[in-house]
């Protein structure tokens, strides 16, 4: 495991740097933010996630263990891979990342190029608990229990997974119905799956679901 590299920059390019280590160049992919920080001939440090392929070793490089954590959980999402959870890092901050993963905020995720609202959908729904905002702006969203912070939210990933706003919106009415705690709470992965999961209570639930995409 490569954690850090620290060396002379020998290049910076478009998308990727080379650092001298001792006469070995080390090739690093990373942001445009990150790659703007290193000089040609300065000393210059990385903090690096190795991916491993059958066919090549690729080294992934990061201005802070933040961001490696964050690029790290990222590839957990199934089909999102190293190139694309790179993408979300060059558009969104770590924090910001993190507050949308914790609040299922989706949108943030469909503003990175390559990135539809199925598959940020399906991002927000495996992070969920997976990242937790280092500020207080994620908490705060995630525990208000008004309707009007969290439900829009929940609406939206369930769209974007192939349910109609309209079913989507009663069914979160319903799921929640039956456990008004979590309602209360305000927490919107902790919603989302427990909608998810009163929908999948029922054969006939998800058979309506099929019909209102029919």
């Amino acid at each position: 495991m490569i954690s850090f590299l620290r060396g002379t920059v020998a290049h910076v390019g478009l998308s990727t740097a080379v650092i001298d280590l001792n006469g070995a160049g080390m090739s690093v992919n990373a942001t445009p933010q990150t790659l703007s920080r290193l000089r040609t001939g300065e000393e210059g440090q990385l903090f690096t996630s190795l991916i491993v392929r059958e066919d090549s070793l690729t080294l992934f490089g990061f201005a802070s263990d933040d961001e490696r954590e964050v690029f790290d959980v990222l590839l957990s999402v199934s089909g999102v891979g190293p190139r694309l959870a790179l993408a979300v890092l060059a558009v969104h901050e770590p924090e910001a990342i993190r507050v949308a993963a914790h609040t299922g905020d989706s949108k943030t995720f469909t503003k990175v190029p390559g990135i539809g609202p199925k598959v940020a959908g399906r991002i927000v729904l495996e992070l969920a608990g997976k990242l937790v905002p280092h500020g207080t702006a994620g908490t705060a969203a995630a525990s208000t229990p008004a309707e009007a912070a969290w439900k829009p939210q929940v609406v939206a990933a369930m769209t974007s997974l192939g349910w109609s706003e309209k079913d989507a919106s009663s069914s979160i009415d319903k799921a929640l119905a039956d456990d008004p705690e979590v309602s209360f709470r305000g927490n919107v992965p902790e919603i989302l799956r427990t909608t998810l999961r009163w929908l999948g209570q029922d054969g006939a639930r998800a058979g309506n679901r099929v019909g209102s995409r029919g």
